[in-house]
């Protein structure tokens, strides 16, 4: 080989790899320098909610917006969480009741103009996601989530969280409220929630109410995804770093099946290997892209 094709094939080397050093690096590239406040519904204490106002409060004018669509009584608890947070310290916020056609209206983002957190009442979690799914104000939120603000919710408001988001009903039952006695799959039902998690999915309600099998079904059949779930009273603070932070008084419990080996049997029951299980408690930070907890509780 000539000396100079040789000089040629190494400045070529050379230059691939500088490309490569300057380019993003793994997960950290793209990472939001918002926060995420999940909560898994029941009662909220001061300690929660102040935490969460503190956050606000940090981005844009500290304006709190509460969205209210997926309770069955909505105007009734827009004023409720208005004097909840002006309780605890906030300093403005305001609630509304939208309807999907109003979200979809030009402009409509404008309600989010000098937020610094977003709140998502419970409820349904699904009359939520028909409301603002694939509005400007749901784009919005996600490039609020992108540039700092703080986005939370309760319940219904922590499942919408997820891409992937858990509707509460199963197929087992046609399409009503689940039971969740089996690990089955194609039993839970679900559709497409705000994204603001994409690489886990969201419970809530967690242990009070049992859903533990329908959690293990989800990441049974869809390994990619991690499982959270958040008991009531409890948070998880998604950080700027990527970081899951346990906050409140319960547990969450985290369900990875990555890597184990995962099967289901010819009669549609889910099985699994060597899944990795966590039972996370206050103070616990768990890093999902790692897998482990990197600041146990102290």
């Amino acid at each position: 080989m000539k000396k100079s094709l040789i000089v040629s094939l190494a400045l070529m080397i050379l230059a691939a790899l500088a490309v490569t050093a300057c380019a993003p690096q793994g997960p950290t590239a793209q990472r939001p320098k918002g926060y995420l406040f999940i909560i898994g519904g029941g009662e909220r204490d001061a300690p929660l909610m102040k935490r969460y106002i503190q956050l606000a409060e940090a981005h844009g004018t500290g304006k709190i917006v509460i969205f209210t669509m997926a309770s069955s009584v909505p105007d009734e608890v827009g004023p409720e969480l208005l004097a909840e947070f002006k309780g605890n310290g906030a300093k403005s916020s305001v609630y509304d009741n939208l309807s999907h056609d109003r979200a979809l209206q030009p402009g409509s983002e404008r309600i989010l103009d000098g937020a610094g957190g977003i709140w998502f009442s419970g409820g349904d979690q699904a009359l939520l996601t028909a409301a603002l799914v694939g509005t400007p104000i749901h784009k919005r939120m996600l490039e609020m989530y992108r540039e700092g603000c703080v986005i939370g919710g309760t319940s219904a408001g922590a499942a919408v969280m997820s891409e992937f988001m858990i509707t509460g009903n199963e197929r087992r039952t046609k399409g009503v409220e689940g039971t969740w006695d089996v690990i089955l799959a194609d039993d839970i039902l679900h559709s497409e929630g705000f994204g603001f998690v994409t690489k886990a999915v969201i419970d809530q309600h967690f242990v009070t109410r049992r859903r533990h099998n329908r959690l293990l079904a989800v990441v049974l059949q869809y390994p990619t995804l991690v499982g959270v779930g958040i008991e009531e009273s409890t948070a998880v603070l998604v950080r700027p770093d990527g970081k899951y932070e346990v906050l409140g008084e319960g547990p969450v419990i985290v369900y990875d099946a990555r890597k184990a080996k995962t099967f289901r049997s010819p009669d549609g029951h889910l099985g699994g290997h060597g899944l990795m299980t966590h039972v996370l408690l206050s103070g616990d930070v768990y890093d999902l892209d790692s897998g482990r907890v990197v600041e146990p509780a102290k």
